[in-house]
């Protein structure tokens, strides 16, 4: 397929800013003076990207713009090309102060909540000239930032589709069960995952590996999850469970600190899903830094284990 030609002078990054700032408001005249242009500069600047793309951008009304279909694309396309822009220049003032590179390190909640700040500390102090960028997401979409190239390095609960990948044990957890003082299932035991069915849950949003085994644990009891409310951490986690509003399930290396400074109760799982792996994956093509950041990164029964394979 061959590259369209395309007219650039038409495409400076003013323009593209404009453009975005315009979607975003719904306002060219505060998009403008975002931009520090006058309003009849910045309306020129918008017609002649419209006629340089061949389709319009926004709808003109009485109370500002509507993004059209082709705005929406443009607006996705041209914040992905300004973020790239900022994160070249960020590079660039890296280099001047030592940083050689970077590298896009993709985790889940539970890797962050346990394990990865120390390690990362550590990294960073032993290697200086590169930086690990940081970003936190659930399971499955750390491991499709893997396979789209926007993450080098990922770790993700066992059970994600890592097909393709490189994968190595990073670490253990448990989940646990969190719920308030005085609560019918109250007890030191372990219990079933099958008692718990018919309370009120809170758990984490959709696409979270924690979420996903508790949903086909209960369907494969023959019952559904009743999810009372779902959030982003485990600390609203905690807030939700608090207020009494339902139980939780928690990695038990995040719950037992948060325990001693609330008013609440755990209790272990009998279930064998709830001791679970966290995984560290890399792309097969991927280069000698990234390797090394994961070798740095895997289980030291595994690195170990690893080495003694290699001299075999």
């Amino acid at each position: 397929m061959g590259i369209t030609k395309l007219n650039l002078s038409r495409f400076d990054f003013t323009t593209i800013r404009l453009a975005v700032l315009c979607a975003q408001t719904e306002n060219l005249t505060t998009a403008a003076r975002e931009c520090h242009l006058v309003l009849p500069a910045a309306s020129r600047r918008i017609r002649e990207l419209e006629l340089a793309i061949g389709s319009k951008l926004f709808e003109r009304h009485s109370r500002g713009l509507k993004v059209t279909p082709a705005g929406r694309v443009f607006t996705r396309r041209g914040l992905s090309l300004l973020q790239e822009l900022e994160a070249t220049f960020k590079e660039l003032n890296d280099l001047k102060q030592g940083v050689l590179r970077h590298i896009q390190l993709f985790a889940g909640s539970a890797a962050i909540g346990q394990f990865l700040p120390p390690l990362i500390a550590k990294y960073s102090q032993t290697y200086p000239e590169i930086q690990i960028d940081l970003e936190e997401q659930v399971s499955g979409q750390v491991v499709l930032a893997l396979r789209e190239g926007r993450a080098d390095v990922g770790v993700f609960v066992e059970g994600a589709n890592s097909e393709g990948l490189e994968t190595n044990l990073f670490r253990k957890d448990e989940l646990v069960l969190i719920f308030p003082q005085g609560h019918r299932l109250a007890g030191k035991q372990p219990i079933p995952f099958a008692e718990t069915l018919d309370e009120q849950w809170i758990s984490l949003n959709p696409g979270a590996a924690m979420l996903q085994q508790q949903m086909s644990a209960a369907s494969a009891l023959g019952k559904q999850l009743k999810l009372r409310m779902q959030v982003n951490s485990f600390d609203a986690i905690t807030h939700m469970v608090a207020s009494g509003l339902g139980i939780a399930l928690l990695p038990k290396t995040l719950a037992l600190p948060i325990l001693k400074s609330t008013q609440l109760n755990w209790r272990p799982l009998q279930d064998t899903w709830a001791h679970r792996k966290l995984m560290v994956g890399i792309r097969k093509d991927a280069d000698l830094e990234v390797k090394a950041l994961r070798d740095f990164l895997v289980l030291p029964s595994q690195n170990a284990k690893t080495a003694s394979s290699k001299k075999k």
